[in-house]
């Protein structure tokens, strides 16, 4: 992929794929505890394990970084976001939930002009339009009205979309290491009180798979992190899409969901919305370069 912005498209590309596997693990665990520990849990482990990476350096640069407010504003926005989706989930079918959720894409492309100044090409714009279509025809909602589970819903993709815009403006001013440090730091002062009222009594097994929840959440925020520092937030917004498709290919690996028909066809226009990014900014460059010449 030799597109100025290639290794920022396969590495957030790569932390949506960890995501789904994340998520998958998660949807087998909500049924045994809270969403406060599991975040929790996460939060602790990748945060320990950023500290073990970088040392005292790493904890003392965190303390002192010019980003501390904005990562803590962030950090607010995506507590509220998780609580959100996960409300709306009790009452959505995964379909409405789904594509309503997957707004979050053309929310952050509409944030990058006014809050990043980027100019949002129109090669961009339509792949935006087409993988929101392909998520629509995958996840084939009917009958969705207005109803407090679907504001819950919009709430949780508009605050993932500005949670990413304001990630950008900071990604370029500090490590990856040191975001994550401080996020998860602010992570755990959120939900460590409520654990208090909300605890469940936890076996070996299920410990084991908090923690792993924590290590694939890592992994995932350094690849996110890392694809921010490289691209920008318009040229990223699309291969969120790709997540669905890792959630179906997923559900049919661990419970036998068969996709049916509309899901191949939508995983045929997410993929398409990819590559309309991908040769759009190739092209674009080659035309670049030509009027330069």
């Amino acid at each position: 992929m030799k597109t100025p912005y290639g290794l920022g498209i396969l590495l957030v590309t790569l932390s949506y794929f960890v995501f789904s596997t994340h998520d998958a693990v998660i949807k087998l665990l909500v049924e045994q505890v809270t969403v406060w520990q599991i975040l929790f849990f996460r939060s602790v482990t990748v945060c320990t394990c950023c500290l073990l990476i970088g040392g005292p350096r790493l904890a003392h640069r965190a303390a002192t970084s010019n980003i501390v407010k904005p990562m803590a504003i962030r950090s607010l926005f995506l507590i509220t976001a998780w609580l959100s989706y996960y409300t709306a989930a009790k009452s959505l079918q995964l379909g409405e939930l789904t594509t309503l959720y997957f707004a979050a894409p053309v929310v952050a492309t509409l944030l990058a002009g006014p809050m990043l100044k980027e100019h949002v090409t129109l090669a961009r714009w339509i792949a935006v339009i087409v993988g929101f279509a392909g998520v629509i025809v995958a996840s084939n909602p009917v009958g969705l009205t207005i109803s407090l589970p679907v504001y819950l819903a919009l709430q949780a993709a508009c605050l993932w979309a500005f949670s990413t815009v304001l990630l950008r403006r900071t990604a370029l001013h500090e490590t990856s290491l040191v975001q994550m440090t401080i996020t998860n730091f602010f992570f755990i002062l959120l939900t460590a009180g409520m654990l208090i009222v909300e605890w469940k009594h936890v076996d070996f097994a299920t410990t084991a798979m908090l923690f792993g929840v924590g290590l694939l959440g890592g992994l995932a925020q350094y690849s996110f992190f890392e694809g921010m520092r490289r691209a920008p937030v318009s040229v990223l917004a699309p291969f969120e899409y790709t997540a669905l498709v890792w959630a179906f290919v997923l559900g049919y690996l661990i419970w036998g969901d068969v996709p049916a028909a509309n899901v191949t066809l939508g995983a045929v226009l997410i993929g398409g919305a990819g590559l309309l990014i991908i040769f759009g900014e190739r092209f674009g460059r080659k035309a670049s370069t030509s009027e330069g010449s």
